[in-house]
This record gives structure tokens, sequence and C-alpha cells, in this order.
């Protein structure tokens, strides 16, 4: 069976399982990546105090960690979570984001990464480099690293870590111990509106509530946020932009088909 087919499969799963997908994410983005969950079929929860972290994670499918906005009370409630949800088998899914850019952001994913397992890091070209330990330039939260030799430090940074690694960019990479493939759905715009790399991390987690195929629970969600967002940049009049836009992309996720990814999802 293709990957696309096993893709279109697991839509059908989120939308009849409804996972609950258990966040602890930044303020800036919470609200869309919510929506996102829902729009997929999921079920999602923003739950960050440290006294229900725990609780909450009995009833999770899967915890997706962000760390775009930390504070002191929010880095221990991802180390508290992650190592509950790793105790309960519920899957991890990090994204980095900026990490590099201050020395919170860097030391809190080293501890993180020392201290829970994650099913899945999904993060940008300079994200995923600074994890793997390479000298790379940040700018706030965006990426300007070179995307040269994405496969090969998708990769390895995969083996060292036991995790499959995703990196998003002008052409997508996911990497595990043993497969690689490329992503090639998207549009420009997509990098237009805040947060789309944290819905992408959300939809990831959604994928990940349903299948132990973590590898193809990552795919899934690169691939329909990319697809989503053709067929929102699809919809838009000339005299519509970046609003309509992202009203688009929501509807696109929410309508997205077995027929739509087969026929149109670029994955090799």
């Amino acid at each position: 069976m293709s990957v696309l087919n096993e893709i279109s499969q697991l839509i059908g799963d989120v939308k009849g399982k409804k996972p609950l997908v258990h966040h602890i994410t930044n303020y800036v983005t919470v609200n869309d990546c919510a929506n996102m969950v829902l729009a997929m079929g999921g079920s999602p929860v923003m739950a960050d105090d440290l006294a229900e972290v725990e609780e909450m994670l009995a009833f999770a499918s899967a915890l997706v960690i962000n760390i775009g906005t930390l504070n002191e009370r929010t880095i221990q409630s991802m180390i508290t979570a992650g190592k509950k949800a790793n105790q309960l088998g519920v899957p991890v899914i990090l994204d980095p984001v900026g990490v590099g850019a201050t020395t919170l952001r860097t030391e809190t994913a080293a501890i993180l990464l020392k201290e829970v397992r994650f099913a899945v890091i999904r993060g940008n070209m300079s994200e995923i480099k600074m994890i793997a330990g390479l000298n790379v330039q940040i700018k706030g939260v965006d990426s300007i690293a070179s995307e040269e030799n994405g496969i090969e430090i998708a990769k390895a940074l995969a083996v060292k870590l036991g995790s499959v690694v995703a990196i998003t960019g002008a052409v997508d990479i996911v990497a595990s111990l043993d497969h690689v493939c490329k992503i090639s759905n998207g549009d420009k715009m997509l990098a237009d509106v805040t947060g789309t790399g944290c819905m992408s991390t959300s939809l990831i987690g959604t994928f990940a509530g349903v299948t132990k195929d973590y590898f193809l629970a990552a795919i899934a969600g690169i691939t329909i946020m990319g697809l989503s967002g053709e067929l929102a940049k699809e919809r838009l009049t000339k005299d519509q932009g970046i609003g309509t836009f992202k009203v688009n992309l929501f509807d696109e996720i929410s309508k997205m088909s077995a027929e739509t990814l087969l026929s149109r999802g670029k994955v090799e």
C-alpha cells in the first residue's frame, strides 16, 4: 500500500476516534492550533498548569510541546507532562520554535530532549540544525538557514535521538531510523500566516493519536497542511488576500478527503 493510501485511511481514523490532543503550546497560536485539530476531526485541550497536566494526560492520545513563548512555569509543566506521557505510552511531539534565538530556548530544548522521549520533532531548517549541533544563524523564530543537505541532517538526527524528524520548508523532509521521504505540497502564502508551522505540529499530534506509525503521522500532518495551503490559495479572487487565505486554509483542512489527498498529494 502506498504512503498516500495509508494516510487517506488515517483521515477516517481521526474523524472516527476523535483523538484528544493535549497541548502545552504558545499563546501566539494556541487558538489556531486548537481549531486546526478540530478542523481535522480531533479534540484539542490546552492545559499547561503543573497541577493538572499529569491528570489530563490520562485521557490524552497525544501530547504536543511547543516552546514558542516560554516561561518558568510552563517549562516545568512541559518536563513533567513529557515524562508522564512517556510512562503512559502517549506519543510526544516537539516543536522547538526559535531554538537558538535565546539562551532560554536553547537550554529548554536541551533539557526536554534529555528528559523526554519524543515520537516526532518538527521544525524549520534552522531549528533542526540547531538541535543537531550545527552552526546556524537565527532570526527570531524564522529560518534563514540553507536547506542544503536536509535529508542527511534529518536522517542523522533521527538516528541520534531515536525520533522521527520532520523539517518543513520549500520541500518538506521526514526521516525515521529506516526511512526518509520528501513532500512537495504547499504554497508560499503559508509562510505569511503566523503559526502554520505550529498548526502543522498539531496536525502531526492529531494523527499520532490514532497510529503508532509516527513516521506516517508526520507525513500525514505535513502533507495535508501543504495541500490545504495550495487549495486555499486557488480559491482566492483578485480582491482577496492573506485574511481570506487563512479562512480558506481551515475550510480545506475540514473538507480534506481521501480522494483529494490521493489525487494531489506529492510524497516521494
